[in-house]
């Protein structure tokens, strides 16, 4: 029987640094035992994009596919893998509108028109969600909550047992960055989880918001002394998440937050130079990057890395199939608002949301566009 997907596909692929954009014609995959095949509708970009396409990051030549995020329809499966753990939901099957996060392989990254990927990077999409606002989630929201577990060392417990209460949980968790996609999903986690005392650092327009999802109080990053401010407020504060990661705008004011026996989790790449539409980004990809600024003595800094999420035996099999949509299903975490990038072709859409990056443009949402027609 003939496969019910196409031989071969269009890509969205980086060539070079700071060189435009361009489409690719790529072979489909045929699936592995534990794979699918998705067509893929619809994708967000992430500054990882960015830092790829003006930073060189992650790349090889000739050329490299873009986006770790999709969503959209599963066309065909591969044999059942009998050394897999199974989902607690039903495997997906043909037909089910499922979204993802993937980055191992070339055939998984999410901006081209068809991915081959593991069944346990892809979850059902909910019924309560759009696909659109469905593909704002599971990267970042894997990220937070691996971020939260594996760097910042605080528990999650899956499923949450009734009446659970943290150790730590009116202890200070200051988040900067907060109106970020995974600042905003952090702060929703540890609200469910019941920590009680999570700080937002974002801009003052967006901190009603932050306070319904869950923040005590927020601080605007602009404001002068902000970092006295903070301090004053909580005392020491032993977890921070730098949803950022720029030398100057972040990591030096967090030093002067952070004390003896802090953990600091900074998103990677370090940033030492914004992209603009004159000049490339300069980033760094090593932890070490972290330690260019003057930190107290006992203050631990951690590169985050949320492609590493699998060496956790339970998220491997269950964070993305089960836990995620569990997560936005129940309305416990709600996905990121979705600014539609239009264009009349695959690559003019493409090229459009890297260019909103730059100029970053995006303020507490995800930039959505679609792949598939």
């Amino acid at each position: 029987m003939a496969p019910s997907y196409p031989p071969t596909h269009d890509a969205v692929v980086t060539t070079g640094k700071r060189l435009p954009l361009a489409i690719r014609e790529v072979d489909t995959a045929v699936p592995e035992p534990g794979e699918v095949v998705v067509r893929v509708e619809w994708t967000a970009s992430s500054p990882l994009d960015l830092h790829q396409a003006d930073g060189g990051i992650i790349t090889s030549p000739p050329f490299t596919i873009l986006g770790c995020s999709f969503a959209g329809t599963v066309v065909a499966t591969g044999e059942d893998d009998p050394t897999a753990t199974k989902p607690n939901s039903a495997p997906v099957q043909l037909g089910d509108q499922v979204f993802g996060f993937a980055w191992e392989k070339q055939k998984q990254m999410g901006f081209q028109t068809y991915v081959t990927v593991p069944r346990r990077l892809v979850g059902r999409i909910p019924p309560n969600l759009t696909v659109q606002q469905a593909v704002t989630a599971p990267a970042n929201l894997v990220c937070a909550i691996h971020t939260i577990t594996q760097d910042l060392r605080l528990e999650l417990p899956w499923p949450k047992p009734e009446g659970w209460t943290p150790k730590e949980e009116n202890h200070p968790i200051l988040i900067w960055g907060a109106a970020s996609s995974v600042g905003l999903f952090a702060i929703q986690v540890l609200r469910h989880w019941g920590y009680k005392n999570v700080l937002a650092v974002a801009s003052s327009k967006h901190h009603e918001e932050l306070a319904a999802l869950g923040a005590r109080k927020s601080f605007d990053y602009k404001d002068t002394g902000v970092t006295d401010q903070i301090s004053a407020h909580a005392g020491p504060i032993y977890r921070i998440i730098d949803c950022i990661g720029q030398l100057e705008g972040t990591l030096r004011p967090l030093s002067k937050i952070a004390v003896k026996g802090t953990i600091v989790a900074v998103m990677l790449p370090v940033i030492l130079r914004d992209a603009t539409e004159e000049v490339g980004s300069e980033v760094d990809l090593d932890p070490a990057s972290i330690r260019k600024v003057q930190w107290a003595d006992g203050v631990g800094t951690i590169g985050v890395r949320t492609f590493f999420f699998e060496k956790n035996e339970l998220l491997k099999w269950h964070l993305e199939p089960d836990i995620v949509p569990a997560l936005l299903e129940s309305g416990v975490v709600k996905p990121n608002r979705a600014r539609i990038v239009e264009g009349k072709t695959l690559l003019e859409r493409a090229q459009n949301a890297l260019n909103l990056l730059r100029q970053r443009a995006p303020s507490g949402e995800r930039l959505v566009w679609r792949v598939a027609e």
